[in-house]
């Protein structure tokens, strides 16, 4: 009878297979058998460890179960569940669907993506010690002493070498409690923490709050340290005002110097104390909480939204800058949080916007979480866990945000929502996070707010249409005036020998009169580096990449020619490798150059710059943005960077140095994202209780844009652009897709993209553009074709045309023809 038992139980036995996700660029899913005695602990969502291959290791998300086994292959045994609890959630991985389908990509590239690197280990992820961590050996399991006695030894080891020092084949779970624990890191995503902005606050020792201790001790100051005196006496007036003072405001309001107010604090008249602030100045109730007013106008457009929300899914909100639309923001928040769901608020540049962060957190406390790349990855995954359960209320974010795991998410803002930086261009999957996100919305049932002072023209075409919702913010807030924009032309003051270096007499004026009222200026060109080329004057040379098909640009912190592509730098040559003369010269200008001959025509202005190469180190950008808060710099010169998030109160002039680099680009978006640019570089001036004032040097100037943007005429921008774009088959009437062929033979390369462009004609006809190469034909030593795809919006299905695009470009890369070629679609370009 035991042993008839022992058979029934046999036979009703499951085995279970697991079809998972791997962080790789294949077009299938693997399907691996489950082991017997896992199939209660398998589950969708949760991480396994597999091997792919030979012998790699990878960390796979089960996409799904069932009792079927794979018809072509045999399955190979999942080796390690490593979750108790799913860590990707089923609406995710419908969405990681989505994003692969549309954007024509695979499910392991979004994968690869989506989660941070802690949760993706494979054999040749790199691991460190965590710096920050102190180890207390005798604290540590075995094998957790031997791998940290082998980085202490090596660096930086990958998850294999820890394999065969173990003797084991997998030490993922091992690595994952190290992770935990905070005593490992993730070599690949090791970055910078978040930095809060902090301020040191005075305080009056509370003895002398008595009067009659206060009179006592001023005699005595006033006798052996006058100028304590002074601080003193300053403190005390300023505490009539306001409730916080800072030391900086201190030493301003009393003239007494850093000195005294340090001698006051040892004497224990005043006390320090360091705090995190925001970075935007508030009213004193507006501190203490969600207590501020919205203005006549800002209420009826938040009522204007909640009503457009019962009709439409996704709303476009189109104020002009500083009109408060944060504020709105914030209410529609509180009311989304009151109902118990989660908030997504999307930000372009997450590193510029730190004061939103600050200001959110000052209204919602620990109910907020970040997230974006400045983080380490021992923090993103925090934050990933805190989204999951529930903790985290509300997340502010990057594009990358869109990947996090939302259980009830009911509103998603997309602020600046014109912003290229939503658009990822590289590594696959190429997706714009504003776009993703109103898929994103629709998974979970929620609603999409939009905002921006200068919307795209595809969410203007949408609102106009009646697709989206559309509400309008036409006021600066506190009835604050719009700037006045004065254009003044570049080859009129040249040829009046007015203009000194690239200064027109009128921002030179300008900048001296700001500075002379203590006030603060903001250069704006939209190049980095010294100079854009090294050119020989005899035979024209000019120095380019070995890599990539582009000039080096000269950069003089470095002294050496630096690629913007792939990186590559070379020192700069004194005499010309082509003919031998020693007649090199530098042409054009970027920021690096703008900022040294600023500091040689105006010696005593503090002069800082801030672009891509000053803000690469940690804090450095925090420190610019602190430095100009706090009045330490007078003139701030910056790229793009500068247009986006910055909102001080003593910048009162902006000077854009050479308009037609914006505007005379090939590009059919050039005038659309010039005003763009121009606008929120604008936006800057004048923000609190001042007008500003924008000075545009140019060589046209009569170019109808800079006639728009000053007259802040965004509906005559958007009518005249779309005349265009109907008649040449752009967006929005038109869908684009582009397909870039690489090759490092451009022989073979051209022959491929022929071919290519040829099997695409016969199913889609004249909607085939090219093969052509782009503005920069080779990067990173690879060539490069490019083939344009429109599809009208109407008569053709694009998910059809997609269907066919894919079969095209795999019949392709199946033929010999098609060897060492890579062909990356990219759905939406622009």
């Amino acid at each position: 009878m035991l042993e008839f038992a022992a058979d029934i139980e046999h036979t009703d036995r499951k085995t279970l297979f697991a079809e998972v996700i791997l962080p790789l660029a294949i077009s299938k899913n693997y399907t691996y058998r489950v082991p017997y005695e896992q199939n209660d602990a398998i589950a969708i969502g949760k991480r396994v460890v597999v091997q792919f291959g030979k012998s790699k290791l990878y960390t796979a998300i089960v996409k799904s179960l069932s009792e079927l086994a794979p018809e072509k292959y045999e399955a190979k045994y999942i080796i390690e569940i490593l979750d108790d609890r799913p860590v990707v959630t089923p609406r995710q991985l419908e969405f990681w669907e989505w994003l692969a389908d549309y954007y024509m990509c695979n499910t392991g590239e979004v994968m690869n993506a989506a989660l941070p690197a802690a949760l993706k280990l494979a054999s040749e992820t790199k691991i460190v010690l965590n710096p920050e961590y102190e180890i207390d050996k005798a604290n540590l399991h075995d094998k957790e002493f031997l791998i940290v006695e082998a980085l202490e030894i090596q660096p930086e080891l990958t998850v294999s070498d820890i394999a065969k020092l173990l003797g084991q084949k997998t030490v993922m779970p091992i690595l994952k409690q190290m992770f935990e624990k905070n005593i490992i890191n993730i070599s690949e995503e090791v970055s910078d923490r978040y930095k809060p902005r902090r301020r040191t606050f005075i305080i009056l020792n509370p003895v002398y709050n008595n009067p009659e201790n206060l009179r006592e001790l001023f005699p005595i100051l006033e006798k052996r340290a006058p100028k304590q005196a002074d601080a003193l006496l300053a403190y005390i007036k300023l505490s009539r005002h306001q409730k916080n003072i800072t030391k900086n405001e201190l030493i301003e309001e009393s003239g007494a110097g850093e000195s005294s107010i340090k001698s006051l604090i040892e004497k224990d008249i005043l006390f320090a104390e360091d705090r995190n602030v925001s970075r935007l100045h508030f009213e004193e109730d507006d501190e203490a909480g969600n207590t501020f007013e919205l203005s006549e106008q800002q209420t009826e457009v938040l009522q204007s939204i909640r009503t457009r929300f019962k009709e439409k899914d996704v709303t476009l909100l189109h104020g002009v800058t500083s009109s408060g639309k944060t504020q709105i923001y914030i209410r529609l928040i509180e009311e989304m949080v009151r109902n118990g769901r989660q908030v997504l608020y999307l930000l372009p540049e997450i590193a510029l916007t730190t004061h939103i962060i600050e200001r959110l957190r000052m209204y919602f406390g620990a109910d907020i979480g970040v997230y974006h790349s400045r983080f380490n990855d021992n923090e993103r995954v925090e934050v990933w866990q805190k989204v999951l359960s529930g903790e985290y209320k509300i997340v502010l974010g990057a594009r990358s945000s869109v990947f996090l795991p939302f259980n009830d998410l009911g509103l998603i803002i997309v602020d600046e929502e014109h912003e290229t930086s939503y658009k990822q261009y590289d590594p696959a999957p190429r997706y714009n996070a504003r776009d993703a996100a109103i898929f994103l919305a629709n998974r979970h049932n929620s609603k999409v707010l939009l905002g921006s002072a200068t919307p795209s023209f595809e969410s203007y075409y949408n609102a106009r249409t009646h697709k989206y919702g559309f509400v309008e913010l036409t006021e600066r807030f506190g009835g604050v005036e719009l700037p006045v924009v004065d254009v003044v032309s570049i080859a009129a003051e040249t040829k009046q020998k007015t203009i000194q270096s690239h200064f027109t007499s009128v921002l030179m004026d300008g900048i001296k009169q700001a500075l002379e009222n203590k006030e603060q200026v903001i250069l704006f060109q939209n190049r980095r580096g010294y100079a854009p080329i090294l050119m020989c004057k005899i035979c024209a040379y000019t120095p380019k990449c070995i890599n990539c098909d582009v000039s080096l640009t000269y950069h003089k912190s470095s002294g050496k020619l630096h690629c913007h592509y792939c990186g590559y730098k070379e020192d700069t040559p004194n005499i010309c490798p082509a003919c031998g003369s020693t007649h090199l010269e530098y042409k054009g200008f970027g920021t690096e150059k703008i900022e040294d001959e600023l500091s040689v025509l105006l010696p005593e202005a503090r002069i800082a710059r801030m672009d891509l190469d000053t803000t690469r180190s940690r804090n450095s950008l925090q420190t610019i943005l602190n430095n100009l808060e706090e009045k330490k710099i007078d003139i701030l010169v910056g790229t793009q960077m500068v247009a986006k998030g910055l909102d001080f109160s003593d910048v009162t002039l902006i000077g854009i140095i050479n308009a037609d680099s914006l505007l005379k680009f090939p590009d059919y978006r050039a005038n659309e994202r010039g005003y763009q640019l121009l606008a929120q570089v604008s936006g800057r001036a004048g923000r609190r209780g001042k007008q500003g004032k924008v000075v545009v040097q140019t060589y046209d100037i009569y170019h109808r844009v800079l006639k728009q943007v000053i007259d802040n005429n965004y509906a005559d921008l958007y009518f005249t652009e779309m005349e265009e774009r109907r008649s040449f088959k752009y967006p929005p009437f038109y869908r684009i897709i582009n397909l870039d062929i690489k090759h490092k033979n451009p022989d073979v390369l051209a022959n491929q993209a022929i071919y290519l462009a040829t099997r695409l004609r016969e199913h889609f006809g004249e909607r085939v553009i090219g093969p052509e190469p782009p503005l920069v034909s080779r990067i990173r030593n690879y060539y490069i074709q490019s083939i344009m795809l429109k599809f009208e919006k109407d008569g053709i299905s694009i998910v059809k045309a997609k269907s066919v695009l894919r079969d095209v470009i795999t019949q392709f890369q199946t033929t010999k023809l098609s060897t060492g070629s890579i062909v990356q679609p990219d759905v939406d370009p622009y």
